[in-house]
């Protein structure tokens, strides 16, 4: 997966199209990505114990859910522009990602 916790992405396709957001945390297997402030739902919760024997709050709960990947493209950090992301090694060996659009290193 190209894209890593921290980065900077603008999603392309469903209801938050243009949004741009802050990767919170990347889920390889599943293919998906949390983007902050994007695919916001709501979940209802019930009061439930918890192991020091207190009582958690119950209510409704808004929180940001995993999206798919392909529907994000990175925003560039040297343009400010939405590019495609390319890995190459580097004279050590170790993968380097890059912007395929301004041809800059991102890492």
């Amino acid at each position: 997966m190209r894209i890593k916790k921290g980065d900077t992405v603008e999603v392309i396709a469903g209801n938050d199209k243009g949004t741009r957001g802050e990767v919170l945390r990347v889920l390889p297997r599943e293919n998906r990505i949390v983007v902050s402030g994007v695919r916001m739902v709501k979940k209802h919760q019930k009061p439930r114990p918890t192991a020091g024997g207190r009582q958690t709050q119950g209510g409704i709960i808004e929180f940001e859910a995993p999206m798919a990947v392909s529907n994000v493209m990175l925003v560039c950090p040297h343009t400010d522009q939405l590019t495609r992301v390319g890995v190459r090694r580097n004279e050590e060996g170790k993968p380097i990602r890059f912007s395929k659009k301004s041809g800059k290193d991102i890492d």
